[in-house]
Formats: structure tokens, sequence, C-alpha cells
């Protein structure tokens, strides 16, 4: 009897990675961007009421209340001017909220 030639039936290497490589690229499509880190609003806000002097009310979570004037910012404080007391430096995670004045 005479040895058959027979293919082997699993496919090669290179036809697998092939697939893989298209299964990734198409997967890298659907996946969605991660959102930027900082989105500048806070900024925004903050140049809108340093330049406009618009009076705030800034709420700290010890509860006490500081009214005031925003004068300059940076990444962690704000330097509020105020009108009955000195001039405060305010670390921002001791914020609660904060609101413009009526």
């Amino acid at each position: 009897m005479e040895a058959a030639n027979r293919k082997l039936i699993r496919p090669s290497f290179n036809e697998l990675k092939e697939k893989m490589d298209a299964k990734r690229n198409q997967n890298q499509g659907l996946k969605k961007n991660t959102p930027a880190e900082q989105t500048n609003a806070e900024n925004f806000y903050y140049v809108k009421q340093m330049q406009s002097k618009t009076p705030m009310v800034l709420v700290l979570t010890d509860g006490e209340v500081l009214n005031g004037v925003i004068e300059w910012y940076d990444k962690s404080c704000l330097k509020v001017n105020r009108e009955d007391g000195p001039n405060v430096l305010v670390y921002k995670l001791s914020i609660k909220y904060m609101y413009k004045a009526e």
C-alpha cells in the first residue's frame, strides 16, 4: 500500500497570525479613546470670574463661608480678596462648593 500524500488540517502559523492581526485592527476601531485628562473648563471658569471681578461665595468643607473676589489661582489653591477681612489663600480641596454672590 502506497502512503498517500496528506495535507495537514491545521492552518499554518502565518494564516493564524494574519487572522489575529485582522481581528486586532478591527477591535482597535471599536475601542473608545480615553478622555482627556483635563478639559480646561475649571481654568476657563476661574479666568472668567477673575476678569469680571465677580463677587463669589465659597463654602468650605467645615461649613465656613467666605465672600470675596478671586484674585488668582493655581493647580491646588485660590487667592480670595475679601472686603470684610484679610485676603485668604484657600486650598481647592477644602472648598465644598462655590457660587456667584447676588
